[in-house]
């Protein structure tokens, strides 16, 4: 039989077996004692006694009206509606027969005339109706509980495995990350220093490519200064060439001129190289220089590089040639030991991942917030204490003294648990500054339903 008809007839017991037991009009079952029919009246809070036909009197001689428990006569007066079929309830005297029915059985109009209808027996199915909704709702969310409890048993011991798991992981990864990383030096050592010897022959053949030219140049110059022939460079040749004007004026003198030449009047080929440093620069040659024809030349004898035309020179000076096979070896094994040790990285990476757990509400613990797409996270308070009401003191989890707001206290939580049957957040929002509250169910506080004596009674 389902809670629902055992429900239903239990209430149809309840119903068929009530019996009116007679007592003056608005007082509750509860206190039928202090009314003896026929015997004197004592006001309830002891001030007088009167006979008990002053009783509903529509006369007031108690203090505290409960002699009117039935009628407008006190000011401070309360009727019981009985409400047989739904809860009773109790409503100033004053509004007795007002002409507005305010008990849903109507005995609170008994004299007005108002026309009333009884509507408690519709206002109590409802009524039941909720809470037998309520109480399923509230078995399931208990049946969850118990479930929760064993699955949180289980789960504890399972990732309390896992962590074991991940921090042994984590320390063999670990330690083969630092043998790799002493591998990885040890091949770079050798790599840097033949790179470092291939790049110093690379200058230094640059250099030596660089005089052979500024040589040839030079050489190529003195030809064509030496107008006459004659073995020499003097003044007079040199000043055909104004673009070598020191002071830029446009005319270039003789003093100028032999301060070119080092202070002579001419200079032969040995002190022309000394003094080659001066022109050079400015000079520009009567005649652009043609490479020579290509050489054929057999491929396993390459042309030595004195005999190099300018422009192969200045391409060898423009790029690095390739390294040596023992170099290209060395470079190799260095970098076979960084791809290791990156792949070793990137596993340690992955095992801290798992390690590393985000939560935004974490019992006992704290509360954290932190943004979807990245960022920091933000404390919003550690495990406090409980702070719900005496009645439902583990209702309400506080967690207090997170991070400090800009010019402000520091951040904390009020976090309401409820029953459910889905354990979830179900809304955040912060009433105050930097003061947060999070409604939280769970079948975690479920409670167990209720009797369903309890769910039944009414008093008539």
């Amino acid at each position: 039989m389902s809670l629902l008809q055992v429900l239903l007839l239990g209430l149809c017991v309840a119903l068929g077996s009530a019996v009116e037991i007679q007592r003056p009009r608005g007082v509750p079952l509860s206190k039928r004692e202090f009314y003896p029919e026929n015997k004197p009246f004592t006001c309830l809070d002891g001030s007088r006694t009167i006979p008990f036909d002053r009783v509903n009197d529509d006369y007031c001689d108690c203090t505290d009206g409960t002699d009117e428990p039935g009628t407008a006569a006190c000011p401070n007066g309360v009727f019981h509606c009985t409400n047989a079929g739904f809860r009773p309830a109790f409503i100033p005297s004053s509004r007795i027969n007002d002409g507005i029915c305010d008990c849903c059985d109507t005995t609170d109009e008994y004299n007005s005339g108002a026309t009333c209808q009884n509507t408690c027996r519709e206002l109590g199915r409802k009524e039941r109706e909720s809470l037998q909704k309520m109480a399923e709702i509230t078995k399931e969310g208990f049946l969850l509980k118990q479930q929760l409890i064993e699955e949180a048993k289980r789960g504890q011991q399972e990732k309390q495995r896992k962590v074991t798991e991940l921090q042994e992981s984590k320390t063999s990864v670990e330690d083969k990350v630092e043998a790799l990383r002493t591998v990885k030096e040890t091949a770079e050592q050798p790599e840097k220093e033949a790179k470092e010897r291939h790049l110093k022959a690379w200058e230094e053949q640059k250099e030596v490519l660089r005089l052979e030219k500024d040589k040839a140049k030079m050489a190529e110059a003195f030809l064509e200064l030496d107008d006459n022939a004659d073995g020499y460079v003097s003044v007079e040749e040199l000043q055909s060439h104004p673009e070598l004007d020191p002071d830029g004026d446009g005319s270039l003198t003789e003093t100028e001129t032999q301060g070119l030449l080092g202070g002579a009047d001419r200079v032969d080929t040995t002190v022309f190289q000394d003094v080659w440093s001066n022109i050079k620069d400015k000079y520009q040659s009567e005649s652009q220089p043609e490479a020579p024809p290509p050489v054929e030349t057999p491929r396993e004898e390459p042309l030595p590089p004195a005999s190099r035309s300018e422009e192969k020179v200045a391409e060898d000076e423009g790029a690095m040639p390739p390294y040596d096979e023992e170099t290209q070896a060395l470079i190799a094994a260095a970098q076979k030991a960084r791809d290791e040790f990156e792949e070793a990285e990137k596993a340690l990476r992955e095992v801290e991942d798992q390690i590393k757990y985000i939560y935004r509400l974490c019992p006992f613990n704290r509360v954290s917030q932190k943004p979807k797409y990245g960022g920091s996270e933000t404390n919003l308070g550690s495990w406090g204490s409980w702070a719900g009401p005496e009645d439902s003191k583990y209702s309400v989890m506080k967690y207090e003294h997170g991070t400090g707001c800009w010019q402000g206290p520091n951040r904390s939580t009020t976090v309401k648990l409820t029953c459910g049957k889905e354990t979830t957040v179900v809304s955040t929002s912060e009433p105050s500054r930097c003061e947060y509250l999070m409604e939280f169910t769970t079948p975690a506080v479920c409670q167990e339903p209720p009797s369903l004596d309890s769910l039944l009674h009414d008093e008539f």
